[in-house]
């Protein structure tokens, strides 16, 4: 049995294709679904909870888009980089950095559902066998789906520990001042005056809404969390290197999340008929965090393939070589070899922008990842990448480990006396601001 709409009885419902997860990358491929067109394709939505609201914040680059452009936030053509020595101002040209909340994300999804007739089941999705010719799921007090494809969002970690396995963890404050404090026409997109671990890198960034409000925010990215009070602390400490005065501040929403950074493998196939997306599917750049830009390139190859009648298999998030670059990176920044600010630092100033961002995407030619890594420091990442290969060949030798789950953000609310006393959003954010 199958039908549109509301799902009744517990008879097993019949689909051409299963999404499991309704977060973004769920949310963009019924969005790409309804753009190109696919229609009388059995779907069903199967997620225990209805995404709405702002949840999260991506922040991406790339060139105006006629698809995206009406649901962003703001976009900014400069952005600026800065370390103790130095701030450094860039512009963007051809590309331009922007920033969208879940929202509008999630208001665009809910409308394709009801034009693409999808069955959505408010469960969680319990168990997903794939037979080769179908995919059974079963779900938490919900009917049982079988579907002809599966394409699943859900969170789940990688399929063995990472030769190298930090997290990006951060804490956003979204300020709206008293008097005009920001400056609208320009993100900061990595500020690397923040107190530097021991092991890892912190760095702090603002993206402006407007000169009166804008999301200020502290990352590291290191092995461990930090403390609630901690985050806060942190967040405190920018904020006055940034020379706002907490009395004329009010904090309207807090954003917490983590994010793996890993060399861990994240399979996006892991059966003949389910596939993975977003950070399951290896959206995620290891080295930076960045997910957003990846996740709509499956959701729209995805698409396509429907549209076309083809099975909806997107292509690998990023080349087999950026996942050998990234590897060798976080490698050189765990052991030491080379420092966080310093790393990023000569890949801005020995690179134009764009071909650092497209690096950072994992669009750019051989050539210029060449020119790329002729920006680092050569002996750390001759070292890295020895250590690299000689844990490869390890690997292979001892049996596979299962993977530790990625923890949970430390969830905070604004801290009392000095930022304002308006109840917040409590937020959890999702690759927006570099390198997220």
């Amino acid at each position: 049995m199958w039908q549109r709409g509301a799902v009744t009885g517990r008879a097993p419902l019949d689909v051409e294709l299963a999404l499991l997860g309704g977060g973004g990358a769920a949310s963009l491929l019924l969005a790409a679904l309804d753009r190109h067109g696919v229609r009388d394709l059995r779907i069903a939505v199967v997620d225990p909870v209805r995404r709405r609201g702002q949840d999260r914040t991506w922040a991406f680059w790339g060139r105006p888009d006629s698809d995206l452009d009406p649901l962003l936030s703001a976009s900014w053509q400069q952005v600026e980089v800065a370390t103790p020595a130095r701030r450094r101002v860039m512009d963007l040209a051809p590309l331009r950095y922007a920033m969208l909340r879940s929202g509008p994300v999630y208001d665009r999804a809910a409308e394709a559902e009801r034009r693409l007739g999808a069955t959505r089941i408010v469960a969680p999705a319990e168990s997903v066998v794939d037979d080769g010719t179908c995919v059974l799921v079963r779900t938490g007090g919900g009917p049982t789906v079988r579907a002809g494809w599966v394409l699943d969002s859900r969170p789940r970690p990688p399929a063995r520990p990472g030769r190298t396995t930090w997290l990006q963890h951060f804490r956003g404050w979204w300020l709206e001042a008293d008097r005009p404090v920001f400056d609208p026409a320009r993100a900061v997109l990595m500020d690397f005056r923040t107190p530097q671990p021991t092991r890892g890198v912190s760095f702090g960034y603002v993206l402006p809404v407007s000169d009166r409000y804008a999301l200020v925010e502290y990352t590291e990215f290191s092995p461990a969390l930090l403390t609630d009070s901690g985050y806060d602390a942190a967040l405190a400490g920018y904020r006055d290197l940034l020379g706002l005065d907490p009395a004329g501040l009010r904090v309207r929403e807090v954003e917490n999340g983590v994010i793996p950074m890993t060399d861990a493998p994240f399979p996006a196939r892991p059966s003949p008929r389910v596939v993975r997306l977003g950070t399951a599917g290896g959206a995620t750049r290891p080295s930076t965090g960045f997910t957003f830009s990846a996740m709509y390139r499956q959701a729209d190859q995805a698409a396509r393939a429907l549209a076309a009648d083809r099975p909806p298999v997107p292509a690998p998030a990023y080349p087999r070589r950026h996942r050998w670059m990234d590897a060798v990176a976080l490698r050189a920044l765990d052991r030491g070899g080379v420092g966080g600010p310093d790393f990023f630092d000569r890949l801005f100033d020995r690179n134009p922008a764009e071909r650092v961002l497209r690096f950072l995407d994992g669009v750019t030619t051989p050539a210029e990842e060449i020119a790329v890594m002729n920006s680092t420091r050569l002996l750390p990442m001759i070292a890295a990448t020895a250590g690299d290969a000689a844990d490869r060949i390890r690997d292979r030798l001892r049996p596979t480990r299962p993977a530790p789950a990625i923890p949970a953000a430390v969830v905070g609310v604004p801290p009392s006396g000095g930022t304002g006393d308006a109840e917040p959003d409590v937020a959890g954010s999702e690759p927006g601001a570099p390198p997220r």
